[in-house]
């Protein structure tokens, strides 16, 4: 499945890395960058996390809550959120579901696995439509990020 710019997120609620619940639809009135990065503790996914915790402030600025998602187990991923000083939720999509309904999955990942968030990044704005949309295949690119800040100053 594909989403597409202007159709409604597809809505999900899954654990974070202290096993809490989170609900995209409790962001209802805020924008949300939603990214799907694929294995915590990969190189690039830290380097693509710490650009966002070192710049949080600039989306929270823009009204925006971040939130990661990975096929992570919740305890890695809070492991991965405390040794990396990550200010934002790290969901985890443990089954899959998610990633999949965002058309953001590998089914085949490379190395036997399969299954892996694909790097990517939405912008929700505050009723629940996507206004940005980036999925990448390749997993050692990053998302282009100043699209998304621009695409959030436009909404508001």
């Amino acid at each position: 499945m594909e989403v597409l710019i202007g159709e409604k997120a597809p809505l999900f609620t899954l654990r974070d890395q202290d096993k809490e619940k989170v609900a995209l639809d409790s962001f209802r009135g805020r924008q949300v960058v939603l990214v799907f990065f694929p294995l915590a503790f990969s190189s690039v996914c830290t380097k693509e996390l710490c650009h966002l915790r070192d710049e949080l402030a600039q989306y929270e600025d823009l009204d925006a809550q971040i939130l990661g998602v990975s096929v992570d187990s919740l305890y890695a991923l809070r492991a991965f959120r405390e040794t990396q000083g990550y200010n934002f939720p790290l969901l985890s999509d443990f089954n899959k579901e998610t990633s999949r309904s965002y058309g953001a999955l590998h089914e085949d990942f490379g190395l036997e696995m399969k299954g892996v968030s694909k790097r990517s990044v939405f912008v929700i704005d505050k009723e629940g439509i996507i206004r940005h949309a980036e999925i990448l295949d390749n997993p050692g690119e990053m998302p282009n990020f100043a699209q998304v800040k621009q695409t959030l100053r436009q909404l508001s």
